[in-house]
């Protein structure tokens, strides 16, 4: 059964959209009040998004005033198959039904040893027949931290290097990691052996200021003299740390020949490769793991959000070159998360049965196409990319003055005007990248081809409002 003739069954039980032209007026609820007043100064989304949520089926949300949503933000990816999906209520329910134990720590259970042939049986062949997993607690942070560990225990060196733009959590060791300045500045000094950070092959507006194929070859040569020549003043890392298509920093995807390059540099110079799946994990990009597309194997692969079926879970897989650290090295309590697993593996099966790469592969094409029709009346959508179903827009000022590639610089005022007004339509969208300018797209991957058609329409008629009278 292909994913759109499962999706027309269970038309029925979706939550009913607003026709186009509903315009929804926000104001601030008891609810959201309350969160105001009572939860920390640290909460984001909120500020943003300013909904009380209710239900959720499918790609749609619904609020405690009975107004309804699409869902593109879906988690920040997380929901892979959309909100409350019936294969992923079925094995919840399963769990609880036969009494299975709910939290066992690490000790082993049929659904654990059934999550693992599940994930194991997704990985390319090569990298699954000598795969190790370390289930983690429950956030991708988690995740990261539990990498860092295993590198630097393996290889007895401490630098790890990261890139410019990069997103892998926010505890310190992980934070330490990204290239977003603001979260940092407050906290002083992070990782005491350091991390140095590598310039990211950012086409659009490449930090060599050359793009395309020169830009790659100047990356990579950047990077294999620094890890070869005596006198470049960084140790020898332990690992390199790098997302396939950076989210948070912009839905950046990195040229191919690019990682296949970084890949050949790290196995020469022995050095781990960590790649970072949390977000572009499970199908999003098109293919069940965004290094596929590159073709190679990392040396160790984070995966948390839609791993766990919408449910909390965090792991690390990786070669078992890296397995010396000794028992206990790195735990967590809520790391034997059984319904998690149950979930994830129930969405797993899914992904595979239902051809969801194939779907989002597709739906994102249809999106993008959309999208760059939309750019020959808004000069302000600057650059639309990514893969699959992580799509991301660079808003620009076209009366600014271009950089060295000829691009306009980043329009970040208008982003949250784009993204208030397709929430008033009915549209809720997250922004990321250099100051905060780039719309993205991350919708359930079960989203229909009539779904994609609707967010654009309604992303087309929030850019007009948004550049009105600009």
């Amino acid at each position: 059964m292909s994913v759109a003739t499962s999706l027309m069954e269970d038309q029925s039980a979706r939550i009913t959209p607003a026709s186009a032209e509903t315009l929804y007026q926000f104001s601030e609820s008891p609810l959201l009040a309350r969160q105001s007043q009572q939860e920390s100064n640290a909460r984001s989304y909120p500020r943003r998004i300013p909904l009380a949520l209710k239900r959720a089926k499918g790609i749609y949300v619904e609020d405690v005033e009975g107004r309804s949503f699409i869902d593109c933000l879906a988690g920040a990816g997380t929901l892979a198959l959309g909100h409350n999906h019936p294969v992923v209520i079925e094995a919840i329910r399963q769990v609880l039904t036969d009494e299975l134990p709910l939290h066992t720590l690490d000790l082993t259970t049929p659904v654990k040893d059934q999550f693992v042939q599940d994930l194991f049986a997704l990985l390319p062949p090569a990298l699954a027949a000598e795969a190790k997993i370390q289930f983690c607690g429950p956030t991708g942070t988690d995740a990261v931290e539990a990498a860092l560990k295993l590198v630097r225990t393996a290889t007895g060196r401490s630098t790890v290097l990261s890139f410019q733009g990069g997103y892998h959590g926010m505890s310190q060791g992980a934070l330490s990691l990204m290239g977003s300045l603001g979260p940092k500045k407050p906290l002083g000094a992070l990782l005491s052996n350091g991390v140095q950070f590598m310039p990211y092959p950012y086409d659009y507006r490449c930090p060599f200021g050359l793009g395309g194929a020169q830009g790659v070859q100047v990356n990579l040569n950047y990077l294999e003299n620094l890890l070869n020549d005596p006198e470049a003043g960084v140790q020898l890392p332990a690992a390199v740390i790098v997302e396939v298509v950076q989210g948070e920093g912009g839905v950046i995807p990195a040229d191919l020949d690019w990682l296949r390059g970084v890949r050949r540099i790290t196995e020469q110079a022995g050095v781990a490769l960590i790649v970072d799946e949390i977000q572009s994990g499970f199908a999003r990009t098109g293919k069940m793991f965004a290094f596929e597309h590159a073709g190679i194997v990392p040396d160790v692969v984070v995966m948390s959000k839609a791993i766990g079926g919408s449910l909390p879970l965090a792991v690390v897989v990786y070669r078992d070159w890296l397995d010396t650290w000794l028992p206990g090295a790195h735990a967590g309590t809520f790391r034997g998360n059984q319904m998690a697993m149950a979930a994830g593996s129930a969405v797993m099966r899914y992904l595979v049965e239902h051809k969801v790469c194939e779907h989002a592969t597709a739906m994102g094409e249809r999106l993008s196409e959309h999208l760059r029709i939309l750019q020959r009346s808004f000069p302000q959508l600057g650059d639309i990319r990514g893969r699959g179903l992580m799509l991301g827009v660079e808003l620009v000022d076209p009366t600014g003055v271009p950089d060295a590639q000829g691009h306009p610089p980043v329009f970040g005022r208008l982003a949250p005007l784009v993204q208030r007004e397709c929430l008033k339509r009915g549209l809720i969208l997250e922004l990321g990248g250099r100051h905060g300018g780039v719309v993205r797209f991350l919708p359930p991957l079960v989203i229909t081809a009539a779904e994609i058609d609707r967010v654009a329409e309604i992303f087309g008629r929030a850019m007009a409002a948004a550049t009105a009278g600009l």
